[in-house]
């Protein structure tokens, strides 16, 4: 189904515009029905989390440090793919894999408060804006990130204590975040593709690059958040945190903050990460398949 959603998005990127603005209430929807398999006790600071958070935030400095003497634009473009925040969706995905749900929402938590503090200063640092308003900066990032986490994390506690029956409801409804994310996804990859057709022609090498960066920074930190999670006994979780990410958030950031063809990064990583979940989910389904067979 993810493919397909994809699929359509790029054929119909005209029209997506005119139902963009159901995106963060289609992430809400996911989260609240995610949340609503998570207890507040199960809410744990671990160090599976620092290094995470470790792996997103030096790899992020150290990528650009490493492409900048020969492109800067590029460098931009893959420095943002890694200091991305987890997606506010990650934990649905996560929690279809066999991963812990749980895990996943804090980490996406506290990665997202890390950008809102730290990509103001890191913004500075690669000279993106002669002049970048720290508190402004985060008052902004912020607005964008928390309602979305925050909101239904707080509504699936409130239903939990007040409203048992309902909560149990929606709790044994899990499958449905699956569609409504490939409605996500469809608006999302729909708006990329249209914002890298208007650029010219003549940036076309340069973007080709940015999004071969970001393919790479993609699978590195699939790759690396699962040897991470290896080592805590949960491969998806590690995976999952550190590969997939808030491209929404990335692609307004480097609009926003950095030079705006170094978008193409994050709006290339929307199908370098969802063709990687699609296949996860495919195998899984197949394994599972194959076990009930037997």
């Amino acid at each position: 189904m993810l493919p397909i959603a994809m699929v359509i998005g790029i054929i119909f990127h005209e029209y997506i515009g005119a139902v963009a603005f159901l995106s963060p209430y289609l992430i809400f929807i996911m989260l609240l029905i995610t949340f609503c398999k998570v207890s507040p006790k199960d809410f744990k600071v671990t160090p599976f989390i620092w290094i995470l958070l470790s792996v997103q935030v030096l790899g992020s400095i150290a990528a650009y440090a490493a492409i900048a003497p020969l492109n800067p634009t590029i460098a931009q473009g893959v420095f943002i793919c890694v200091l991305c925040p987890t997606a506010t969706a990650a934990p649905v995905i996560t929690g279809m894999l066999g991963g812990s749900v749980t895990l996943l929402a804090t980490y996406s938590l506290f990665s997202n408060i890390a950008v809102a503090v730290l990509a103001p200063v890191l913004f500075s640092w690669i000279g993106a804006s002669p002049e970048i308003d720290f508190i402004e900066s985060i008052i902004i990032i912020s607005s964008k990130v928390f309602p979305l986490i925050l909101s239904p994390l707080a509504i699936a506690f409130l239903l939990r204590a007040f409203t048992p029956r309902i909560h149990h409801a929606i709790a044994d409804r899990q499958s449905l975040s699956f569609y409504i994310w490939a409605v996500s996804l469809i608006i999302v990859v729909g708006n990329a593709v249209s914002f890298v057709m208007k650029e010219p022609s003549s940036m076309i090498p340069e973007m080709l690059a940015i999004a071969f960066g970001s393919l790479v920074a993609c699978c590195l930190q699939f790759f690396i958040g699962r040897r991470i999670g290896a080592r805590f006994g949960d491969k998806i979780s590690g995976a999952q945190g550190l590969g997939q990410k808030n491209t929404v958030l990335a692609i307004w950031m480097a609009l926003t903050y950095l030079n705006p063809i170094s978008s193409v990064g994050p709006a290339a990583y929307v199908a370098w990460q969802n063709t990687i979940n699609s296949l996860q989910l495919f195998f899984k389904a197949r394994k599972s398949l194959k076990n009930q067979n037997f």
